[in-house]
């Protein structure tokens, strides 16, 4: 990695392109997506934004390319196929069959609840997606502050600045005050945790997606069970 040129390991060029992909992706979905009949969310045009977000995912591939050349995210290893087996096999059976079996939710607020919490079991296609999106940023990100030299607890706090800063967005997608500080908080404290994922855990990066993708199962779960809105 030392050998790569120089500008591609500066932290502001790194940060840069992190954030335009990430805002590009965000402003894409709100206001491109629609635009060729895709508005109804996850829920309803679950593999248009599953391609969607597999677009990024390249893009971020090719734009990474010379920080991703020398890292290895997962180790050739058997036990670490096996976890990524029972995980993938765990949330295919949760979103096909323990989503449709919660209890319905229903709405007595004025406002319009966020796609998130009336999930349907396409919902985790894009959203499988767009947490790995996430997860290439976030590993672009440690990685350029680690080759830069930055201490752990350097790493960890822009990260959880901004991860959790990231998520603020929400609140420019019409989703109600309280979930955005609730988003935003969950994401600073997910942005303490990646980074030693990342780099201290031996195939980190699968358990860091399998961390981020647990929360939003553990989330929908709540809304329809926990939640005044809950009906059993």
């Amino acid at each position: 990695m030392e050998n790569a040129p120089e500008k591609q390991f500066s932290v502001g060029w790194t940060l840069l392109r992190v954030a335009s992909i990430w805002l590009m992706s965000y402003i894409g979905y709100y206001a491109f997506l629609p635009v060729f009949g895709f508005g109804s969310g996850y829920n309803g045009s679950p593999v248009a934004i599953t391609v969607y977000y597999i677009f990024w995912i390249v893009v971020s591939l090719i734009t990474f390319r010379h920080i991703f050349e020398d890292w290895r995210p997962i180790e050739n290893r058997l036990n670490i196929f096996l976890f990524l087996a029972v995980s993938f096999l765990g949330m295919a059976i949760f979103a096909a069959y323990a989503i449709p079996n919660l209890p319905s939710i229903v709405w007595t607020e004025p406002w319009a609840p966020p796609e998130l919490m009336v999930a349907n079991s396409w919902y985790f296609l894009p959203k499988a997606a767009e947490i790995f999106l996430q997860q290439l940023l976030i590993a672009a990100l440690v990685l350029t502050f680690f080759e830069r030299n930055y201490s752990m607890r350097s790493i960890t706090w822009w990260c959880v600045i901004l991860f959790g800063g990231a998520h603020f967005l929400l609140a420019f997608g019409g989703v109600p005050a309280g979930y955005v500080i609730r988003f935003t908080l969950s994401a600073a404290i997910f942005g303490a945790i990646f980074p030693r994922l990342i780099l201290r855990v031996p195939n980190g990066f699968a358990y860091s997606y399998t961390l981020h993708w647990v929360y939003y199962a553990i989330t929908i779960v709540m809304a329809h069970t926990v939640s005044p809105y809950a009906v059993f």
